[in-house]
C-alpha cells in the first residue's frame, strides 16, 4: 500500500470508529482501549475496561465491515474487562446482571457472551421484564477460540482453552481444554 492509500485507509477507519462512538449510549463507561475497531457501547449499566485492552485486529475477518457490541442493559448491569485482554473482531457481550473477562484472556473472532436468556421460555412470560439471568466470569489467561458462544451462568477457569465453534453451556474448571457443542473437557494442560 502506498502511503496516499495508508493515509486513506487510516482516515477511513477512525471515520468508522468515530461513528460508533457517537451511536454509543452508554454514560458508565470506565477506561479506554486501544480501539483498531469500532465497538457500539450500550445500556443503563456500567461498562469497565481496565489496562492495555486491545480491540479488533486489521488481518483478521471482518475488519472492514464489522463492529463489536457491548450492552450492559440494566443500571445493575456491569461488564468488566480485565487487564491485557485482546478482543478479536464481531464479538458481542450482553449483560443483565454481570460478565467479567479476566486479564490476559484471548479471545478469537465472532465470540458471544450472555448471562441472561432475555426472555422466558414460557410464552405467557415472554414478555415478563425480568427474565432468568445468572453472572459469567472468564477467568485469567483463558484462550477462546473463534466463533464461540458462553451462555449464563457460566465460570470458565483460569488458564483454559476453548476450541472453535463451541458453545459453552456449563462451567469449565481451570488448565483445561474444552471442545464442542456443548462443551466437554477434552484434556488437562
Amino acid at each position: 500500500m502506498n502511503s496516499i492509500g495508508k493515509i486513506v485507509h487510516a482516515f477511513c477507519v477512525r471515520l468508522r470508529i468515530w461513528k460508533y462512538r457517537l451511536l454509543s449510549d452508554c454514560k458508565n463507561v470506565k477506561g479506554k482501549p486501544q480501539q483498531n475497531y469500532p465497538v457500539l457501547l450500550k445500556g443503563n449499566g456500567t461498562i469497565e475496561f481496565s489496562e492495555n485492552v486491545v480491540v479488533g485486529v486489521v488481518l483478521s475477518p471482518g475488519y472492514y465491515v464489522g463492529y463489536g457490541y457491548m450492552e450492559a442493559r440494566t443500571p445493575i448491569s456491569k461488564i468488566e474487562i480485565g487487564y491485557d485482554v485482546f478482543l478479536n473482531n464481531g464479538f458481542s457481550i450482553v449483560s443483565n446482571e454481570g460478565i467479567s473477562i479476566g486479564n490476559k484472556t484471548i479471545i478469537g473472532t465472532n465470540f458471544s457472551v450472555v448471562d441472561s436468556d432475555f426472555h422466558y421460555l414460557n410464552p405467557d412470560k415472554r414478555h415478563d421484564p425480568n427474565p432468568p439471568s445468572a453472572p459469567v466470569k472468564i477467568g485469567d489467561k483463558v484462550f477462546i477460540g473463534n466463533n464461540v458462544t458462553v451462555l449464563k451462568g457460566v465460570t470458565i477457569g483460569d488458564n483454559s482453552v476453548i476450541g472453535s465453534n463451541s458453545l459453552v453451556s456449563s462451567s469449565i474448571p481451570d488448565n483445561v481444554i474444552a471442545a464442542g457443542n456443548p462443551a466437554k473437557v477434552i484434556r488437562k494442560l
